[in-house]
């Protein structure tokens, strides 16, 4: 039996339209016997030969036109995600070919979303189970997502998403809300607000980044903790002091001890003329070796903070006097309690850290802050800021980026801080330069 489907449309076409003709040219040959007119006798075969025409026309296209359904079902399962569907004509020409297209088509389909569907896998594998929290936030400041571990560190391992970010942000430790709230990327301390050394505390690192998504701005909100990391990396700076400590007290003990022995020598022969060079440098090396170990010492036995009423208005005069710097939020009348000698020296490092960040001179600006329960400090500038490496270490003790520095100021500002009660933070400002942020109970 002749299948129409594998024949090309032209071939189905001409054929119809053919034996269509014979028929009707034939009955109306047959017809001119018994009818007077010819035109009667067309009119007449045309009529009856209608029905059978639309019958086998039909007949020959229904293939065809469940051919078209089906492919308008796919191309809608297609639009809704769903490429599990095929199709299969076994007809050639024009028509096969589509076919043969649209399959080829939804297999590609199929292989990409396989593979999308792997890599969206692997991603939501490797996001869930990193340590770091992540929350990403919408333009409405609802939580889009976040993962175990922004679940077990703001959730109490409870689902975040659908939120609201602020809410969120209001139940977190004071620390932490603060460094939301500024924005930007920083370094943060979470630990016992009572100032005791007991181990308690723990260091974040804090990093948010904007992008679109799906032409939407959206806000990725990154934070990790970095307590084992730098404890880890505070064991290998002692072990660097050890070292550089050794290097400097064998640097002057032996030079020390070599004069000490040709003093000697000088005595015994009675060359007294070359005496008061050998201990002139003698006490030089020694005087070095003193302070030396008198700038360790201050770092490591800092004492207990003698807590008294200071004036505002007063202290930053005093600090004035030392470095230049602008004052914004000095009220006059307003006082806090603390320890002016240990305060002082930390704001004037932090202040001059300031200038030697290239920032221009009237740009370091002290602003001063009153909380519900605590005075916030801020040290800010228009400098080069500090990259991640750097802001992760910058405050380790002994830790620094200049040839020639201690890498004591930033550590003895934290020790300082925490010494009142209270906590700093290290932040990038937008538009560059960096923020300084001490808090001290008042």
């Amino acid at each position: 039996m002749l299948d129409w489907r594998r024949l090309p449309l032209s071939v189905v076409y001409t054929a119809i339209a053919l034996a269509y003709m014979m028929v009707a040219a034939a009955l109306a040959a047959w017809l001119d016997t018994f009818l007077p007119h010819r035109w009667m006798s067309v009119l007449l075969a045309c009529g009856l030969l209608l029905p059978l025409l639309a019958y086998h026309v039909r007949r020959a296209f229904a293939p065809m036109h469940s051919l078209f359904r089906a492919l308008a079902g796919t191309v809608a399962s297609y639009r809704d995600g769903d490429y599990a569907f095929g199709l299969n004509w076994k007809g050639k020409g024009e028509l096969g070919r589509l076919v043969d297209a649209h399959n080829r088509l939804g297999e590609a389909l199929r292989e990409q979303r396989q593979a999308l569907v792997q890599r969206e896998l692997l991603l939501d594998t490797m996001v869930q189970n990193t340590p770091v929290a992540m929350l990403l936030v919408d333009p409405s400041d609802h939580i889009v997502h976040g993962n175990l571990a922004a679940r077990k560190m703001l959730g109490h391992g409870h689902r975040l998403e659908g939120q609201a970010f602020a809410d969120i942000v209001a139940q977190a430790p004071d620390a932490m809300r603060e460094a939301l709230d500024r924005g930007g990327d920083g370094m943060f301390t979470v630990g016992d607000e009572s100032g005791s050394d007991d181990g308690n505390e723990d260091i974040y690192h804090l990093s948010r980044r904007r992008f679109r998504l799906n032409g939407r701005l959206h806000e990725l909100v990154m934070l990790r903790l970095l307590t084992a990391e730098l404890r880890r990396q505070e064991v290998q700076t002692w072990k660097k002091v050890i070292r550089v400590i050794s290097h400097e007290l064998n640097n002057s003990l032996a030079p020390i001890a070599s004069l000490a022995h040709s003093s000697a020598e000088l005595l015994r022969r009675g060359q007294h003329e070359r005496l008061p060079t050998a201990l002139s440098t003698i006490e030089d090396r020694a005087r070095h070796l003193e302070g030396f170990i008198r700038d360790y010492a201050r770092f490591a036995k800092l004492p207990a903070p003698r807590l008294q009423p200071i004036e505002w208005t007063r202290f930053v005069a005093q600090l004035r006097e030392q470095v230049e710097f602008r004052a914004d939020g000095v009220q006059i009348g307003t006082t806090a309690r603390f320890d002016t000698a240990q305060v002082e020296q930390c704001l004037i490092n932090l202040l001059k850290n300031a200038h030697e960040s290239g920032s221009p001179a009237d740009a370091v600006t002290l602003s001063l802050r009153r909380l519900p329960d605590a005075w916030r400090i801020d040290v800010l500038d228009r400098g080069t800021g500090m990259n991640e490496a750097v802001l992760a270490n910058a405050l380790l003790p002994f830790y620094s980026t200049k040839r020639n520095g201690t890498g004591l100021g930033l550590a003895l500002a934290r020790e300082i801080a925490e010494a009142h009660g209270g906590r700093i933070a290290l932040l990038n400002r937008e538009g560059g330069g960096l923020c300084v942020s001490m808090v001290l109970p008042g």
